[in-house]
């Protein structure tokens, strides 16, 4: 018997090849009717044998287009028509929007193959890509998604390309993005003033300027690069001095694997995490470091390391080079180039030539950042290849918008069981990344279709996010502590509900009683939380001007441990050049001048790597923790004494014992190396320790890890270990950043929450 099925798809469904992978299947099993995007996904009827459908939904279920995500399938039964074929119709645009665009995803192996095969068409062509790779999101300006709301509207197809798109058997079929040299985007070099360099073949010409130690600024995905010659001291060293970056690493570029393997350290999954479609930039540990100039990372044990993600990228990387430096194209704190005029003008002074195309990238986006801890791909910054993808949820919520925090900024929208983040944003400190944070709200509006009338925002009432909360109008407005929205975050993307333990560790955050709050162990919910315990309070003395120097951290913990005497060992650590500072940060703290109490574990860290000589003063946000951690040798399981004390209404960490046995050490010649280790751990004995105590007072079981401080994968090990031991199930982070890059995702579960 001929019956007729209506099946309806959501999730990943346009521009990632589902309607050529529906009409092949339908072809497949001799089916009729047609497959239709929408504006809330995939329709398609479907007409035959009982059996011939059944196949039809098996195949479907088990082989769908590997960038493709069904989050939801409805299959209803309607009257046959009579028709001969199956068809592709034209998209319908009205009604409720329930798609969502894929991701950008790197050059598939078809694509690599062709782009080196001076037989096929597009030889060398740039802009190669079909249904299972290239540009999405970046160049999408409406949905659904179809080449008329892409940036690729103003290429009309020429007959080659347009019959390739026509064909069901081809690769292309119905791929958006399709071109060839005769009808696509082209690319070309521009030099420091903005006019065209003369030459025959732009990406030749900007190889040939990149061995010259040259600074090139190339177009990419979702915005520009400032390229160097990773293997150059001088071409590296020259683009620290212009883009004023001191000391924070740089990313590089590698061609393959093989290249990959050549400077770090991969095993299994490292090497499957890099040469994912979504192509993150991935944290490995150094190698080789004689193929590399030292100043790309220097004094840290892992390298920023990237494969070629587009097929630009690969023809810069055929031949030349080891690695490049591929490093996001801003200034300080400003967000990254997109345009081809914005790139010449904001970049003066720092690029010598620009080489780039006439693609126009619709939605900026930064590289991902990920790392394999404890047995798992760790994102570290979600953007590239990994947004619009919704984290899903335990529950359907009301609409949200979360606002996020003032560092390393996203935006979130949930809508109904999906929680959209945005691209990262960054840090919120110049006129033009507040400008991007509006775009970004605007984008995550229209791409989600949801405009939510309530507010999520941070308690900080400094925080520029939370001033625009204030501003809106017809809104309600929750504010979410930033410590719960950490362990809410966590909770939401591995779909718990209810009580946990949260260890909530970073370098700050606004607490309700007006102290910096960041090493703390909640009692918490999604709705709310209960502040159980935390590391005992130290003093910043000069506020901000201690995270910039943490000798003045490390000298307000000396007199914290040893009292009258914490000069004679601040003398004795060296911890400043200038002898008299010492009597000004003792006057700073008697009197409590500009020195506000924190119980930070990002700050501990900051204090323990002056105490051991590591560093004394900080050129970027975590380096000092960084280099600790990089110190740490493994060599040592000596856990240093620390004390839980009993301080109602929350236990407290006491490590200034600690403290003292490190800097007695230190003072004795003991090797920072396993003093490093040791401070790891017995934070983690300690960590452990307080959860166990919290367990027995509350019959709780599940512990939540979240906060930027578990980005330093010997503290998050051990305490997956350690907890594990103990019997505790431990939830940690891996599809969003645990830093505050979560944080807008935690925001909105919560308020979520509050008004269910």
């Amino acid at each position: 018997m001929t019956k007729r099925l209506r099946c309806h798809f959501k999730g990943i469904v346009q521009g990632v090849g589902f309607r050529p992978f529906v009409f092949r299947t339908a072809m497949q099993y001799g089916l009729t009717g047609f497959v239709q995007n929408t504006i809330d996904g995939v329709t398609a009827e479907v007409q035959g044998s009982d059996r011939a459908l059944q196949e039809f939904l098996t195949h479907i279920k088990n082989n769908t287009p590997s960038l493709s995500e069904i989050t939801s399938q409805n299959c209803t039964e309607v009257a046959t028509e009579s028709e001969t074929e199956f068809r592709i119709l034209e998209s319908r645009s009205r009604g409720d929007l329930d798609a969502y665009s894929a991701p950008d995803s790197a050059t598939c192996d078809g694509c690599l193959r062709e782009l080196f095969d001076p037989a096929d068409r597009r030889f060398r062509y740039p802009f190669i890509n079909c249904t299972n790779c290239g540009p999405r999101l970046t160049i999408v300006r409406d949905l659904p998604y179809d080449r008329s709301r892409t940036a690729m509207a103003c290429f009309p197809l020429c007959p080659a390309c347009k019959e390739e798109y026509e064909n069901p058997s081809d690769r292309r079929f119905h791929a958006e993005p399709n071109a060839c040299p005769a009808c696509g985007p082209r690319v070309w070099l521009l030099d420091v003033q903005g006019t065209e360099y003369p030459c025959d073949d732009p990406i030749a010409a900007a190889v040939e300027k990149l061995q010259q130690g040259l600074i090139v600024a190339v177009k990419g995905l979702g915005g520009f690069h400032l390229a160097v010659d990773a293997g150059s001291d001088a071409a590296v060293e020259r683009l620290r001095e212009l883009k004023c970056r001191d000391e924070k690493p740089l990313a590089i570029m590698v061609r393959d694997i093989e290249a990959a393997r050549a400077v770090v350290e991969t095993g299994i999954q490292e090497e499957r995490l890099l040469a994912s479609p979504q192509r993150p930039i991935v944290l490995l540990p150094k190698k080789n470091t004689a193929l590399l100039s030292e100043l790309v990372a220097p004094h840290i044990s892992r390298l920023g390391v990237m494969l070629a993600y587009t097929p630009l990228q690969h023809l810069l990387l055929e031949k030349e080079f080891t690695a490049l430096v591929m490093t996001s194209a801003n200034r300080t704190d400003e967000p990254i180039c997109t345009g081809n005029r914005e790139a010449t003008e904001r970049l003066q002074g720092i690029a010598d030539f620009f080489l780039v195309h006439n693609r126009d990238i619709v939605v900026r986006c930064d590289d991902s950042i990920a790392a394999v801890a404890a047995g798992k791909p760790r994102i570290m910054r979600r953007a590239r290849g990994f947004v619009p993808r919704p984290v899903m949820l335990a529950r359907e919520h009301a609409p949200i918008l979360a606002l996020g925090p003032h560092l390393k900024s996203t935006v979130c929208i949930i809508k109904g069981s999906k929680a959209f983040l945005s691209p990262h944003i960054g840090d919120m400190e110049t006129p033009q990344a507040r400008d991007f944070f509006h775009q970004t709200i605007n984008l995550m509006k229209k791409i989600t279709d949801c405009a939510p009338g309530i507010v999520a925002c941070d308690l900080h009432p400094g925080y520029y996010s939370t001033t625009v909360a204030d501003g809106m109008q017809d809104v309600c407005v929750i504010k979410v502590q930033h410590h719960h929205s950490h362990i809410a975050s966590c909770m939401a993307e591995n779909r718990i509900t209810g009580k946990v333990i949260g260890l909530a560790m970073d370098g700050t955050g606004y607490g309700p009683d007006g102290t910096i709050w960041g090493g703390e162990f909640l009692i918490a919910d999604e709705e709310d939380f209960i502040r159980a315990g935390h590391l005992k309070p130290f003093r910043l003395p000069g506020s901000e001007a201690a995270i910039r120097e943490p000798w003045r951290i490390a000298a307000s913990l000396l007199r914290d441990a040893f009292g009258h005497d914490w000069q004679d060992m601040a003398a004795g650590l060296s911890l400043s050049s200038q002898p008299a500072q010492y009597e000004l940060i003792e006057k700073m703290l008697g009197a409590d001048i500009n020195s506000p109490v924190t119980s930070s574990l990002g700050r501990l860290f900051d204090g323990v790597a002056a105490l051991l000589g590591i560093r004394l003063k900080v050129n970027f946000e975590g380096q000092a923790a960084m280099e600790l951690e990089a110190m740490a040798d493994g060599t040592t399981v000596e856990v240093l004494p620390y004390s839980i004390e009993s301080e109602p209404p929350a236990l407290q960490l006491n490590f200034l014992p600690a403290l003292r046995e490190l800097v007695e050490q230190k003072l004795h010649g003991a090797n920072s190396a396993s003093r490093a280790q040791a401070f790891h751990n017995t934070l983690i004995h300690a960590f452990v320790a307080a959860a166990k105590g919290l367990r027995d007072t509350t019959a709780l079981n599940r512990t939540v890890l979240s906060g930027g401080c578990f980005q330093n994968r010997l503290l998050l090990e051990g305490c997956i270990v350690g907890l594990e031991k103990s019997g505790f199930e431990v939830y940690t982070h891996h599809l969003v950043p645990t830093n505050d890059g979560g944080i807008s995702l935690g925001q909105a579960i919560v308020a979520a929450s509050r008004i269910n």
